[in-house]
């Protein structure tokens, strides 16, 4: 394949940016597997990619700065398609209570889980909120991700939701990132609405969103279906206003139990379904149809100390999107790495390298929405990209707490590591 270019004409202009003699994972649909290209380049300008592919068919560019990568390899800039990293405190006693032999649902009904959040990030600002979300937030950019979803969900009160959403907004001012903004009231019932779900979600879920819509606060509306959470019939009450305003939607799935999530996601054609581990036939062959990604979360797998692994090879033969994302969240994957992300995906869960390559870039980017935006390495895309010292891409996924990061890319500006 010869690459992707614009005109020559597009390329001739002052401002472009080329990064040469540079090995591509471009993971382009029209390659088979990473879409590798050896001896290749990118053009960018105004940040956007106007060429990607082999030197020998490069156009002509200009008074483009050029950037020799000395053999390097690039991939798409990494993403992060399912996090919670906006929120006050931290859960380490409950990781003590693991330990000793609590699970996840004795946690939630002795008072702990989401609900322990609740109260100390009610008590910050959305000032406090960027504050502490930029540590976790800086953790991920210097693995080389440009692309992060963000959650709220831990108000569970309308001004605390909306206090959320601003602080998950405002990440993009205060670093150089794509932020995605998913509201999740439908998360937990706070201790005030205990055994009330239903008052809760027309006082609280419905309301609030409405609100965040209003204040363009919100890109993706998502929720938690499972027993000790909301019901199928709850969460399709909030997927109902989520259709009737436009806003596509997501949806934690068949973590814990099979409430057929994936199923009513699917049914709304939502964008994704997240966790999966007890998904059935029924719910994969939804998903196919429907065009509905499998969010897997190694991360939450590994903490929680979950047996069942999501179907994966059922997933394949399905032809369902497979993303992996960190879940970074206080509780259950206090996770702030998409390196070991992948790791754990292969470890774990059984998949390729391909797959969680894949998985970290252009499916997390389905996840999202965002594929006709980011993802791969193809001209019209953002210029994101991240350049590593590695010797093949398989040490992507290999390594355990090794960053070979060289250099983020985001919008065709360079960030050092």
């Amino acid at each position: 394949m010869s690459g992707n270019k614009f005109s020559e004409d597009s390329v001739r202009s002052e401002g472009s940016r080329l990064w040469r003699n540079a090995r591509l994972a471009t993971l382009t649909g029209g390659m088979p597997g990473l879409g590798i290209i050896e001896s290749g380049a990118i053009l960018s300008r105004d940040g956007r990619i106007v060429f990607a592919g082999s030197e020998s068919d490069m156009p002509e560019i200009g008074n483009a700065e050029t950037i020799d990568l000395e053999g390097r390899w690039v991939t798409p800039g990494l993403i992060d398609c399912h996090t919670h990293i906006v929120h006050g405190g931290n859960r380490a006693r409950e990781f003590e209570m693991r330990l000793e032999g609590a699970s996840y649902e004795e946690i939630a009904r002795a008072g702990g889980g989401i609900v322990s959040s609740v109260n100390a990030t009610r008590a910050l600002s959305v000032n406090d909120l960027i504050a502490a979300a930029l540590p976790r937030l800086d953790a991920l950019l210097a693995e080389g991700v440009t692309t992060i979803e963000v959650k709220s969900g831990y108000g569970l009160s309308i001004e605390s939701e909306l206090k959320m959403l601003q602080a998950a907004r405002a990440l993009e001012d205060a670093r150089p990132v794509r932020v995605v903004s998913s509201y999740l009231a439908a998360h937990a019932t706070p201790v005030e609405y205990k055994g009330r779900n239903g008052d809760y979600i027309t006082d609280v879920v419905l309301p609030g969103l409405a609100q965040a819509h209003e204040k363009g606060l919100v890109n993706a509306v998502d929720g938690f279906c499972e027993g000790i959470a909301f019901s199928p019939a709850e969460i399709a009450r909030v997927f109902d206003l989520a259709k009737s305003l436009g806003i596509p939607m997501k949806l934690h799935a068949e973590q814990l139990s099979n409430l057929g999530g994936a199923k009513l996601a699917a049914s709304y054609g939502a964008l994704s379904a997240d966790h999966l581990e007890y998904l059935d036939e029924d719910g994969v062959k939804a998903m196919s149809d429907a065009g509905t990604v499998a969010v897997l979360l190694p991360g939450a797998f590994y903490a929680i100390h979950e047996k069942q692994k999501p179907p994966v090879k059922v997933l394949r033969e399905g032809g369902v999107p497979i993303a992996i994302a960190t879940d970074c969240n206080p509780g259950t994957s206090p996770l702030t790495s998409m390196l070991l992300t992948m790791n754990m995906a292969a470890t774990l869960f059984g998949l390729t390298v391909e797959e969680c390559i894949a998985g970290a870039t252009r499916e997390g980017a389905r996840a999202l929405g965002l594929l006709a935006k980011t993802g791969t390495l193809e001209a019209g895309k953002s210029a994101d990209f991240a350049i590593w010292d590695i010797e093949s891409p398989a040490e992507l996924v290999y390594r355990i707490g090794f960053n070979p990061l060289h250099a983020r890319i985001f919008k065709g500006e360079s960030f050092d590591r």
